[in-house]
């Protein structure tokens, strides 16, 4: 995360008040990940290094490790305005998905071989995420358990089926439709109609995953600097940034900020902030297990503004929604942090599912800032005119997973690098841009009660009219949105 305060163009926006200051209440994740942890110092003096990586989230963390794994005798320092973990790394509903789900996009975007390679590359991403965590003791609660996608109603019954069949035409078998019996002991409920199960997704406690790399990236000679805001990215042979207190001049600045890189002036159109929520129950795994609800796959479901939910280790149900609020002008404000403003919204959706868990206590309630792009898909790049400044970012709700291979695609960039990471059809600036504010503003408030008025129509078994779908279909693709097929 980065809180600049200029408005000159071409370094970063302006007028944004996060600080640095913690969220003013952290995610369920953080809260239990940050027992007995402490803050590295914040950055202090002026300091010479080989490479400056800017935020330290998943991105960050993972493009700090791969460049010492690539260069071990290289000097890298990581400057994040938080901690380590405060931005969406640390809030997101631990969702570890693969590409499948993109398949469509990502063959339009870049051609259908690269696209099936980098589907393949993010299957292996997940085991080797866990092969990491195993191999540096990082419990972060992995399992692999396989992720299902779910019809509410008729209106999302098969829009899994283009995707399946397009799949199943290049011989690739991911997804199983189920439904029934099957579905109601999958999910713990009756609710849906159908779904789509795929085998290979997994769940993961996403803080403790993002506390654990940075444990790692200290151990590996990576200097941590935490509660450090950038104020200035120095640009020029030999970049750098500037916080309050000090400054870092390198060789390579790799920005890694996700939504918060709607602040870089060339990027502030290549995508839309948008809020996501999630709330979480008091433990109760014996009712839990009542219903079959003890594994931990990831349950999503068909609509635009996604429901998302799994289970915990110890008996919860975290479960979240997207398309939340949208933020002004690139800047992640105060309304994207801390508890949700809309939690009453996402409780009443979680007893509508579960009406026999209605009287579970809800004991966390957070929101954070998802960086939505126009076709779904993240990008990495050199900054424009700038030797030696790498950005990545636009998940677009869905990172746990590529932003390993996002981090592994900055470090090839930034060593210089000719390899299949630096190659990768993603590395282009965002493919296609959001209109200027206030109209992307006012676009997206437009769009959201757009949607949320088509979900009510269609929960009651209606069809929406012909302008009211028109205004929703100007929406960005979403995590549960798999493109138009074929």
């Amino acid at each position: 995360m980065i809180s600049p305060k200029l408005s000159a163009p071409g370094i970063w926006g302006d007028d944004l008040n996060f600080g640095g200051e913690p969220a003013p209440e952290r995610s369920l994740w953080l809260q239990e990940a940050l027992v007995g942890e402490h803050d590295q110092p914040s950055l202090e003096g002026d300091l010479r290094t080989d490479f400056c990586v800017v935020g330290g989230g998943y991105t960050g963390l993972w493009a700090a490790l791969r460049l010492k794994e690539l260069e071990p005798s290289a000097e890298v320092a990581l400057v994040e305005a938080d901690i380590c973990g405060g931005g969406p790394s640390g809030r997101n509903g631990g969702f570890m998905d693969p590409w499948w789900a993109k398949f469509f996009p990502l063959a339009a975007l870049c051609g259908e071989e690269e696209a099936l390679r980098l589907c393949r590359m993010s299957v292996r991403a997940i085991d080797e995420i866990e092969k990491f965590c195993r191999e540096h003791g990082i419990d972060a609660h992995i399992r692999r358990d396989g992720g299902v996608w779910v019809a509410a109603n008729a209106a999302g019954d098969g829009s899994w089926r283009p995707l399946m069949d397009g799949l199943e035409r290049r011989g690739v078998s991911v997804f199983r439709e189920v439904a029934g019996r099957e579905l109601a002991a999958m999910t713990g409920t009756d609710a849906y109609l159908a779904g789509a199960l795929d085998l290979e997704q997994a769940t993961v406690q996403p803080a403790l995953l993002a506390r654990g790399l940075r444990r790692v990236a200290i151990e590996s000679g990576v200097q941590v600097f935490e509660r450090s805001p950038v104020t200035r990215l120095r640009r020029g042979a030999r970049p750098g940034v500037e916080t309050a207190k000090g400054s870092v001049s390198a060789g390579g600045v790799l920005l890694a900020m996700g939504p918060w890189l709607g602040q870089v002036h060339e990027l502030r159109n290549g995508f839309a902030t948008i809020a996501t929520d999630m709330v979480a129950t008091e433990p109760a795994p014996d009712r839990l297990a009542e219903i079959g609800l003890t594994s931990g796959i990831g349950i999503s479901d068909s609509r635009a503004m996604i429901n998302y939910y799994r289970t915990t280790l110890d008996g919860r149900i975290a479960w979240g929604k997207g398309g939340g609020g949208v933020g002004f002008g690139g800047r992640v404000g105060p309304r994207l942090h801390g508890s949700s403003p809309r939690s009453r919204m996402i409780v009443a959706s979680l007893r509508q599912h579960y009406p026999h868990l209605a009287d579970l206590r809800i004991t966390h309630s957070w929101t954070g800032p998802v960086d939505r792009t126009v076709t779904g898909l993240p990008f990495f790049s050199r900054l424009g005119g700038e030797p030696a400044v790498f950005y990545g970012g636009g998940y677009s709700g869905n990172g746990v997973v590529p932003s390993l291979i996002g981090g592994r695609i900055l470090a090839s960039l930034a060593l210089g690098r000719d390899d299949e990471h630096s190659s990768a059809g993603l590395v282009r600036d965002p493919a296609g841009s959001f209109p200027p504010e206030p109209a992307r503003w006012v676009g997206g408030q437009l769009v959201r009660r757009a949607i949320g008025r088509i979900e009510r129509i269609e929960d009651r078994g209606e069809r929406p009219g012909r302008l009211l779908r028109a205004v929703a279909s100007l929406a960005p693709p979403s995590t549960s949105d798999p493109g138009s097929g074929e």
